[in-house]
């Protein structure tokens, strides 16, 4: 019983590891993403487009 608990302690570890290790690469290409996709609607609100779907980006 205790070396089952030793490895579900071990395994929750590694996944949180590489879990934090992904977060950790791709949170700047998430925040480039969202900062030009800001920029893109508010150039689409300023430029006073009729066309007010986001699904037709």
């Amino acid at each position: 019983m205790f070396w089952k608990i030793i490895a579900i302690v071990a395994l929750a570890w590694v996944a949180l590891a590489l879990i934090g290790a992904l977060i950790k690469g791709l949170f700047p290409i998430l925040v480039i993403s969202a900062i030009a996709f800001g920029g893109y609607l508010l150039y689409k609100a300023v430029s006073g487009s009729k066309q007010h779907d986001l699904t037709r980006l």
